[in-house]
Order: C-alpha cells, then structure tokens, then sequence
C-alpha cells in the first residue's frame, strides 16, 4: 500500500513537473504586444497599410480632431518632441507620427486635411470605415467609444490616451503616456536617430 502512494505521488510530480516546464520553456504561446496590420486612408485621400511605414519607427496615436483637450495636447507633445530633435540637429525622417481617427463619422479626409496642419508636418492622419478603424484598434487594444453629452449638439469619444512607439518591423517597443514629456520623449527617441 505505501510502495502505491509512494509511485502515485510521483507520478503526480513528474506529471506536474512536464506541465510547468513545457508551459513555462516554450510549449506555451507568448503574448503578443500591442499591434499588427491595418488599411487605412490618410489625410492626403491614399490608401495606406502598416506596410508602407516598415524600416520606420511609427509613433501611434488613436483619437479624434474634434477632442476638446487630450488629442491635441498629446499631438501637440509629440510634435514637440520630433521638432527638439530636429533643432539638435538629427534627421527624423525615420520617425512617422500617425494619428488615428476613432471617429470616422466625422473625422473626414478634408476634416484630418484641416486639422493636421496644426502639428508637425511629418504627421500623417488616418480614418476609414467603422469597421477599418474598430480592426486597428483591435489590434493595439485601444478602447474608443461614442458618448452623448446631455445639453449639448454632437457627441466626444471615450477613448485611451498613450503614443505607441512600432518599430522599423512594427513590433512594439514601449507606449508614451500623459506623464512622458515632449523632451523625455525626445530623449527616448534619440538613441534610434
């Protein structure tokens, strides 16, 4: 009876033992970070894909141009950023600022056209379809969603605020959040310059 339990516990054991280790030594899937593929219209009326950015660094911003506070601020940030850089002398042509529209509704080519020009100039908005949008940000895990405002004409956008840095293979390398600044974002940036 004891030579029994003595075998079922070990048995137990390297049963358990093979779990962890083909889970934890590469039989599990790793988790894969935020971002992937995407067919989207920019500012210019182009169709453009994720595709069309590889052998560049994409700093990605999910929001809409008629935010009242956060997407212009953040925009704004970033575009500081790429014109410190600039005025140190370093060429940014292998950084692209996108801006991704989570209201297609109104975010337009002609309304993305208007609005980019108030950031730098390397600056490419997209929009597309609800479906085309709701796919890209499924694919960096950006939540967005309409609110009505009682008292007021319209609606805004519930939405996530953080700058995805992608890089020249569009993997995912780090996010900028509301605390990052326009000079700790440059300092971050510099190195891949």
């Amino acid at each position: 009876m004891k030579v029994i339990r003595i075998a079922t516990w070990l048995a137990v054991v390297v049963i358990g033992g093979y779990i962890l280790a083909t889970r934890y030594m590469g039989g599990q899937e790793t988790i894969k970070g935020p971002g992937g593929p995407f067919v989207l219209t920019a500012h210019t009326g182009e169709t453009v894909s994720n595709r069309d950015f590889l052998g560049k660094y994409m700093l990605i911003y999910f929001g809409y141009s008629f935010c009242p506070d956060v997407c212009p601020i953040e925009l704004g940030k970033m575009s500081a950023a790429l014109t410190m850089l600039e005025n140190e002398g370093l060429d940014t042509s292998t950084l692209q600022p996108l801006f991704i529209s989570v209201d297609p509704e109104r975010d337009t080519v002609e309304a993305l056209a208007d609005y980019v020009v108030d950031f730098h100039p390397s600056l490419i908005a997209l929009t597309g379809t609800p479906e085309e949008i709701a796919a890209a940000a499924k694919q960096y895990r950006v939540y967005y969603k309409k609110r009505l405002q009682e008292g007021m004409d319209g609606y805004l956008m519930d939405h996530q605020s953080v700058i995805f840095v992608m890089g020249p293979n569009g993997e995912y390398q780090r996010i900028f959040t509301s605390r990052d600044t326009p000079a700790d974002m440059a300092a971050s940036l510099k190195p891949v310059l």
